[in-house]
């Protein structure tokens, strides 16, 4: 199965055995919109919802960091969906996080995940079947096995990571002219950091760029993307469509900075700069 789906493959497909569709949606706190009650207004028939805010690591002030590898394949069990199955992720937010539920999935074991080009926007817009409500439960089996070297922490980017390092942030959060939406985090980006907003990677109707041109947007942007680099963003959920358009043109040599700005901008001994990259 491809990394990446149409609505047309996707509708042809519904309904078969051990094909596991997630819902990921995620919003920014101010927006007011909750993933979960748009969810159980509707969603693709079949769906499971994965709340990356639930499922995460609570004892981090950060927000949604990566949980532990036993917690997430509990949660995966308790929301049918298992390790060995066919899954594609999509999502119905502004911010394109089907992303980051293919990464955590990818990330703890699961081989055979794509995206939904387009996501959920793309599949109503086609008119296509919808369902309202909690799915109903299955048995499912997810024994993590974490992939080791895919995340970096803030004290390997401190001690010097080695690869470039690339921000996901609109242009004016990365060069301070607009200040953080999250109190108490400071404008800027990290010294050295090049600027790809992760919205440069889509077409206006939510679908990715042909490899042409996510080729073209990543060299603009001072990023090599057959290289190794590492992704951030406000807190490591848009990153990951930089890492998804970079896997998309057979690069999965990189690294998620989990943490990203939510962290770093918050830490006061940490370098930060403002203006251009």
């Amino acid at each position: 199965m491809d990394s990446l789906v149409s609505t047309d493959w996707l509708a042809q497909h519904l309904g078969e055995p051990r094909l596991t569709i997630v819902d990921s949606t995620w919003f920014m706190p101010a927006s007011g919109r909750s993933g979960h009650d748009e969810f159980l207004e509707r969603h693709i028939p079949g769906a499971r919802f994965l709340d990356i805010d639930e499922v995460s690591d609570h004892s981090n002030p950060a927000p949604h960091m990566l949980p532990g590898a036993q917690e997430f394949g509990e949660a995966m069990e308790r929301l049918g969906v298992g390790r060995d199955d066919r899954i594609v992720v999509y999502d119905n937010s502004p911010t394109r996080n089907a992303g980051r539920g293919w990464f955590m999935l990818r990330h703890f074991g699961a081989d055979k995940v794509s995206i939904l080009d387009g996501g959920f926007q793309k599949w109503i817009a086609e008119g296509r079947p919808t369902e309202s409500g909690e799915p109903e439960p299955r048995e499912a089996r997810f024994d993590p096995q974490e992939r080791r070297n895919e995340t970096v922490t803030k004290q390997q980017l401190l001690g010097g990571a080695g690869s470039p390092w690339v921000d996901a942030r609109g242009k004016g959060r990365f060069e301070g002219t607009e200040p953080d939406p999250r109190p108490g985090v400071a404008a800027g980006h990290a010294p050295g950091c090049r600027n790809l907003p992760f919205s440069a990677v889509y077409r206006e109707d939510g679908r990715f760029k042909s490899v042409d041109e996510l080729r073209r947007i990543f060299e603009e942007a001072g990023i090599d993307p057959m290289r190794p680099f590492i992704a951030s963003c406000g807190s490591g959920v848009t990153a990951v469509s930089l890492l998804f358009a970079a896997h998309l043109l057979g690069n999965d040599d990189t690294q998620l900075y989990d943490g990203s700005w939510s962290e770093w901008g918050a830490d006061p001994a940490t370098p930060k700069v403002v203006g251009p990259a």
